[in-house]
């Protein structure tokens, strides 16, 4: 039997087994039984049997790590799946789905596995971890200036591809090289072209997405409604997405890019208090992110603040040294720092890389550092007062050198959109994302005496921040998700504490009427994953 015609009849025998699926399910989920229901379904049971991987297998374990991104999940008490399906096709998708349906799993969808609280990994319920390590494949169309990509191609793969075809396209994502492309489009996805091009969902022109009963469908078979739900909700809370379509944006030859440090010493707050009217305001072609640390003065016991200017330029130097002349003579910005340079090599600028280092580097998953780290995101819509910094700065300099800000300018494009043209809401009047973090490193654990006070920090900057940040709600990006907002989803009461902070009220509403008709008995359900009620 060919493979289209093999994949139909799967389609078509498992749609009609689901309508009375619920009255067949094991009590208790057996991973032999899921193994069978696998290998029963399935047309090659030798090739299956080597996708699939449970915990009496030896390359069990490194195929969990290797994507477990945070180490601070790396830790023996951290819950892990009963089996790991590593499919090559869409075909043993399909089947994987109907057997954890039939045999009680819940599953995760892991793509690049980014996720701040390894929710695409973990869980405390027995699970089966969807892998696409397998899936990433990525086909660049520069006459169409579109490409279509599968889940499981990180952010760098997607660059270097891009970049061996072509110097003047490029996509709106992140600086991270190995985020995995499924999620990061599902939750929103932001980067260095936000100010220019609007969000890496924003750019999203079609898919190919699988629905809770095994249907494949694209952008016109399931609807505008489903269509705009996973595209900034979270997609994973309503199917597996199988490939995106996305659009690819023109950019120069060669951008200009400059890294500048100043400290307190150096006026920097005054410097950043004007940032922060320039930043989102400036010329859509410019995007500068900041990285502000605390730490102490050569050799002295005395601390200061550092704080690191990071721009990108769509265009020539000489253009960018007029501009920052006339809006912002203050950062001190010259020539001699400012560097043209391909696209893809400023993304390894903004990853810590030397622009010299090979483009290869963006396809060598092991050659990233990983984090190891707890975040909290917000979203700045007032200018903060210079009192408001110096008090920021005393938090920071607080902790034991193991915290930084990272703040991000928006403005430009993101301000054309309406914040309900896709579930991403944060639009017009938003200045700066702040994403602050702190890191476990030197730590065994993210629960030694250290590592609890470094967390205890974190929560004390948040209060710092709240006179300063948004209102009702205090908005966050779901990307970064944070469990501390809360779990529960017995009810839009329990719900709204975490899910209006990422969405807001109306959008939050409208993903949960979308959730019940697509997936009315919440099958792909997840901690913070959008509910039914």
């Amino acid at each position: 039997m060919s493979s289209s015609l093999f994949l139909l009849f799967l389609t078509l025998s498992f749609s009609n087994s689901w309508a009375n699926l619920s009255s067949l399910v094991d009590a208790t989920p057996s991973t032999e039984n899921f193994i069978i229901c696998i290998q029963s379904n399935s047309n090659n049971v030798t090739s299956i049997s080597q996708l699939l991987f449970t915990p009496a297998n030896a390359s069990f374990t490194p195929i969990w790590q290797v994507a477990v991104q945070n180490t601070r999940f790396l830790k023996p008490s951290t819950p892990k799946p009963s089996v790991i399906v590593t499919p090559v096709d869409e075909t043993l998708i399909q089947t994987a789905l109907f057997c954890a349906k039939k045999h009680g799993y819940e599953m995760r969808i892991r793509s690049g596995g980014h996720d701040y609280e390894g929710l695409s990994y973990t869980a405390d319920v027995p699970f089966v971890m969807l892998d696409f390590t397998n899936m990433r494949s990525i086909d660049i169309d520069v006459v169409n200036r579109t490409t279509w990509v599968q889940p499981g191609a990180t952010l760098g793969e997607l660059y270097y591809s891009i970049s061996q075809k072509t110097d003047t396209l490029y996509f709106p994502g992140g600086v991270c090289p190995t985020v995995g492309v499924g999620g990061y489009v599902g939750g929103g996805g932001y980067g260095n072209l936000v100010r220019k091009y609007g969000t890496a969902a924003d750019n999203v022109l079609d898919v190919r997405f699988m629905d809770v009963n095994g249907n494949i469908m694209d952008r016109k078979s399931m609807g505008k409604d489903l269509f705009w739900a996973i595209r900034g909700g979270g997609a994973s809370s309503f199917g597996i997405v199988l490939a995106w379509k996305l659009r690819l944006v023109p950019v120069p030859e060669k951008v200009t890019v400059f890294i500048l440090n100043k400290t307190s010493e150096e006026g920097v707050t005054e410097i950043f208090h004007k940032y922060q009217y320039v930043a989102p305001t400036i010329d859509r072609n410019l995007h500068i992110r900041t990285q502000v640390f605390a730490e102490y003065i050569g050799n002295t016991t005395k601390k200061t603040i550092r704080i690191m200017f990071e721009g990108i330029y769509q265009g020539p130097r000489d253009t960018l040294l007029q501009l920052l002349d006339e809006k912002f003579p203050e950062l001190g910005v010259t020539r001699e720092i400012c560097e043209e340079i391909r696209s893809i090599q400023s993304t390894s600028v903004f990853w810590g890389f030397p622009s010299s280092i090979p483009t290869e580097i963006h396809t060598n998953r092991s050659a990233i550092f990983k984090l190891n780290n707890k975040s909290k995101s917000d979203f700045l819509r007032t200018p903060i007062p210079i009192s408001g910094l110096r008090k920021i700065w005393r938090q920071l300099m607080q902790n034991d050198g193991a915290a930084l800000l990272m703040i991000n300018p928006f403005g430009g494009r993101m301000s054309d959109y309406s914040e309900t043209a896709i579930p991403y809401p944060h639009r017009a009047g938003v200045l700066l994302q702040i994403l602050k973090t702190v890191n476990f490193n030197g730590q065994t654990s993210d629960t030694t005496p250290t590592s609890l006070r470094r967390l205890a920090w974190l929560q004390s900057m948040e209060e710092v921040f709240t006179p300063y940040v948004s209102k009702n709600p205090r908005e966050a990006y779901s990307n970064y998700n944070d469990l501390d907002f809360g779990v529960g989803s017995s009810n839009y009461e329990e719900a709204s504490l975490w899910g209006e902070r990422y969405w807001k009220r109306d959008n939050f509403k409208k993903l949960i009427r979308i959730k019940a008709k697509v997936d009315p008995h919440n099958f792909f359900r997840r901690p913070q994953s959008i509910p039914v009620f």
